[in-house]
Formats: C-alpha cells, structure tokens, sequence
C-alpha cells in the first residue's frame, strides 16, 4: 500500500455530526431545514435497530460511528458499451446516517429511472429531506440512469421513514444475500499497480481512498464513509480485462490535473460535479469509465491519485473495513 493513503471502503460511499439544535420546521418540510439551526448536549446514539426497522433492511456499521443502507439496484438491465452493469460497478443506492445533536444526519443517493425522479423527488420534499444534486455518472447508459443526492436531519426513525417512503416509489428489490466473492481478474496486480488493496464484493473489485482531510458540510464533521472518499471499482468482463467505474473526490486544485492524467491513460471522463451544498473544502467528484485490461487500467488511474496532493495520507488496515459496505455509483 502507499502509505500516503487512508483505505476506507465504502461500496459505499457519500457520506457527520448535526449542525443544528431545535431543527426549525421550514415552508416545505416535515423535519425542517437541513442547513440551519444551533445546537448544544451529547450526541444521541443511533438505535440501529429502530433505524433498520424503518428501513426495512439490516444495516452496517462503518467507521466514524456510520450506518450504512445498501440499496442495490439488481431490478436493472443496464448496458454500456454492451457491457451490463453490476449493482456493485454503478447501480447502486445507499443511505447512511450518524448520529447528532436533534438526532441524525442522513445522506446518500438514489439510482433512478428517468421516470423516478418526479415521484421520488416530491416525497424527499414532503418527508423534509433535502435534494443536493441530481445528474449522471456513466455516458452512454441504456437505458439512462440518474443519481440523486440528498441531505437530512432529524429523528433518525423519521428520517429512515422519509427515505423508505422515496425509494418505495422505485422498483429496487427486497433484500437479498450477498453473491459470494468470485475471483475473475488479477486483484493482486491491480493492488500493486494502484498501491492500494481493496476486496471483492460478488466478483467487483472495489477499492476505496479517503481523504485525510477533515470534510465538512455546513460545519458539521463528515466522515469518509458518509461518501467522501475516492472509489474505484473493477468488474470482470473477459481475458483479464475489465469495465472500470466510481469517483474521484477532488479539491478544484486538482480536477484538471486528474483530468490529464487519466484521459492520458485511455480513462473517460464522464462527468464532474459536486455532491453536496456547503461542503468545506468545496469536493468535486470525478466519474470514469473504461474497459481494457484490468492491470492496465490500474495503472493509469494509479496517475490519477498521484496527480491529487496526497502529502500526508495513510492508510486504515483492511481488517478495520465493514466487509458488508459497498460503495455501487
């Protein structure tokens, strides 16, 4: 491992502590504005078991005290480049929260249809939850999908019932087990070539890279598992290649040095976005896409963490990763 790094998976990232007090009801929303208020006294635990009630699934628990929500996306046929794509590569939802002040702080996104978004949109504003961001992630998509971020804070079963009221309105499945780890491409070369390890989620490679920054977002502390950390994803497709897909999480310093070095190495540049509203440093997430052989491609997006101001990272023992997280954008 590079010992710049600090390893974090998050399958998940995304994604803290409340920033407010009292949250005080706005014009449109049920638990009030995400983005104001004062608070003071103890953090309230989250009652994972109240949450996961709520949610209508089991959750896991991340470092930095966060729950995380897995909602993939397996109701999807989607194809790139005629590659279809696995949950765990792109398509999949999560909702994580950590406790606060008033309660919780809940961010995430949502993988959507076109003809989500209205539906699912309407119920975040009526359950008082906020929407930050709504775009793309991979060109090409058939059929196009879109990725919805969003922001809460409240009573954390509150929140967990706002959040399943929207994703109710999609048709992402029920819970199902976890698919067995499959080994279908050189993970150990992929490591060394990007100086970092990762683990199989199903037969994706998922490799994930915080920032050793403290993130905040209106204040409030954002730790990497709440989806502030690099993620970079491999799925097998033949002959030791493989389709690559995530997210840089950047600084404005570094996009266009990111930029070059990956299209320099045959990696797309998709898209280029922010994640949240007030976030300190102002992030910049950085979507790619590739299919070529597996090594290869760690190489060249090994140029692009190297292009990023890394002086100072480290990295977590993987044996310290939630082995249920996954970060699937």
């Amino acid at each position: 491992m590079v010992t710049k790094y600090l390893l974090l998976l998050a399958a998940a990232l995304v994604p803290g502590a409340c920033r407010g007090g009292e949250i005080a009801p706005g014009p449109a929303t049920a638990l009030g504005a995400s983005f104001a208020g004062s608070e003071r006294g103890p953090v309230v635990p989250l009652d994972s078991a109240a949450i996961a009630a709520a949610m209508g699934r089991p959750g896991a628990f991340q470092p930095g005290g966060v729950l995380r929500f897995n909602f993939p996306r397996g109701d999807l046929t989607v194809t790139v480049d005629g590659i279809q794509l696995k949950p765990a590569l792109a398509l999949g939802s999560y909702v994580v929260f950590k406790g606060t002040r008033s309660g919780a702080m809940a961010m995430g996104d949502l993988v959507l249809k076109e003809s989500e978004i209205a539906p699912v949109m309407t119920k975040l504003e009526e359950g008082g939850i906020d929407v930050t961001a709504l775009h793309h992630h991979v060109l090409r998509q058939t059929p196009p999908i879109y990725y919805m971020h969003f922001h809460g804070e409240g009573a954390a079963v509150t929140v967990a019932r706002a959040m399943l009221a929207a994703i109710s309105l999609t048709s992402t499945p029920a819970p199902s087990p976890a698919a067995p780890p499959t080994l279908a491409l050189d993970t150990a070369g992929i490591a060394q070539a990007l100086g970092q390890s990762g683990r199989l989620n199903g037969s994706v490679y998922q490799v994930s890279v915080a920032r050793l920054e403290t993130i905040t977002d209106g204040g409030v502390v954002i730790p990497p598992a709440m989806g502030v950390a690099t993620v970079i994803n491999f799925q097998p497709t033949s002959g030791g290649s493989a389709a690559i897909a995530g997210d840089f999480v950047l600084v404005a310093g570094e996009v266009n040095p990111v930029i070059r070095a990956l299209r320099g190495h045959g990696i797309e540049v998709t898209a280029v976005h922010n994640h949240m509203l007030h976030d300190e440093p102002r992030l910049f997430f950085m979507h790619f896409w590739a299919v070529a052989d597996a090594v290869r491609l760690a190489q060249g997006l090994r140029s692009g963490l190297d292009a990023t101001e890394r002086s100072g990272r480290r990295h977590e023992p993987e044996d310290e990763r939630e082995k249920e997280d996954e970060r699937e954008k």
